[in-house]
């Protein structure tokens, strides 16, 4: 079974989807759609009989659009890349960086398809994805999408580690439209991987990312903050804005826009790792120094006064009894 491997050998979770399993996914969706096609056909064919030739054509030039270009786009936009043949198949269509897609993405995907699946009989998009290493055929490409398999074990390994507390919801206002899919990518593999490489090599490809996700930001990144620690965070207020978007902004518990791992009401919890993977494996820039939480002891309580009519114990004389 083949992987993604990123430009620093770390192995990507997200597993291409082979060529025969394409095949038999865009083939089940192709049974579906030609079938309504056929039955809008003979529909249109009956109620139109009274309209002239130049009339009908329009009309079967439309039902052929309506269902075989734009249904495969709005399937695919509404299911997040699962369409019938994909979902039979356990496939899902992604973006590089292994986000859900939208509808700028299938509509690429479709309008690519026309030409190398109906008006080729698939012939360029088989030739493609024999050609392309991971699989794709010319929409994926055009449209910065893959297909992969759904259905793999999910790997422990992949937990992305929620950054500390104190930086949660710190970069809630960055800027962060101009980061490209393929450096979230890396960000996100090196987080999932960082417990498995060596701690400097590590330290230096931490080093390396944030330094390029704060060029695109256009803000530096905060002084002595470690590398990974901002990553994550970074990541996180991405995560955090994504699901935002995904429930509409306003409805839902997202809406209020907490971040993410928070703790306000509203927030989507995130479990903390059972040890925390920041200035453990890599080492700690200077001056870092992870303060305690004072503990305050409460002040001494009053000595009680003896109730009245009680007896008082005297230092070296013994109990004195009341008056």
């Amino acid at each position: 079974m083949s992987e993604l491997v990123t430009g620093e050998a770390v192995a990507l979770e997200l597993r291409p989807a082979k060529l025969p399993s394409r095949v038999l996914a865009v083939a089940l969706d192709l049974v579906v759609a030609v079938t309504a096609y056929v039955v809008v056909t003979l529909i249109l064919v009956a109620t139109t009989a009274a309209l002239d030739d130049a009339a009908r054509m329009a009309v079967s030039i439309a039902a052929f659009l309506l269902l075989l270009v734009g249904g495969p786009i709005a399937v695919e936009t509404l299911s997040h890349g699962r369409s019938l043949g994909k979902l039979a198949c356990g496939l899902r269509v992604v973006r590089d960086d292994g986000g859900p897609i939208r509808f700028r993405h299938a509509l690429v995907r479709g309008a690519v398809g026309v030409v190398e699946i109906l008006m080729t009989f698939g012939i360029i998009a088989c030739i493609a994805s024999l050609v392309s290493e991971r699989g794709r055929r010319l929409g994926d490409v055009f449209a910065g999408t893959l297909v992969v398999r759904e259905r793999i074990p999910v790997s422990h390994s992949a937990f992305v580690p929620p950054p500390p507390p104190w930086l949660t919801g710190r970069f809630a206002e960055l800027d962060l439209s101009a980061v490209p899919d393929g450096l979230w990518l890396e960000v996100r593999q090196y987080l999932t991987r960082m417990r498995q490489l060596d701690p400097q090599v590590g330290w230096s490809m931490a080093q390396r990312l944030a330094a390029e996700v704060a060029g695109h930001t256009g803000t530096p990144a905060p002084h002595g903050v470690p590398a990974a620690a901002y990553l994550a965070a970074v990541i996180q207020e991405r995560q955090a804005r994504e699901i935002r978007r995904a429930m509409s902004g306003g409805s839902g518990p997202f809406g209020g826009g907490a971040p993410v791992g928070s703790g306000v009401p509203g927030a989507v919890p995130t479990p903390p790792p059972p040890v925390s993977p920041y200035g453990v494996a890599q080492p700690q820039p200077q001056g870092w120094v992870s303060q305690p939480v004072p503990v305050v002891a409460p002040p001494p309580a009053a000595p009680a006064a003896p109730a009245q009519g009680a007896g008082t114990e005297s230092p070296g004389t013994g109990f004195v009894p009341p008056a």
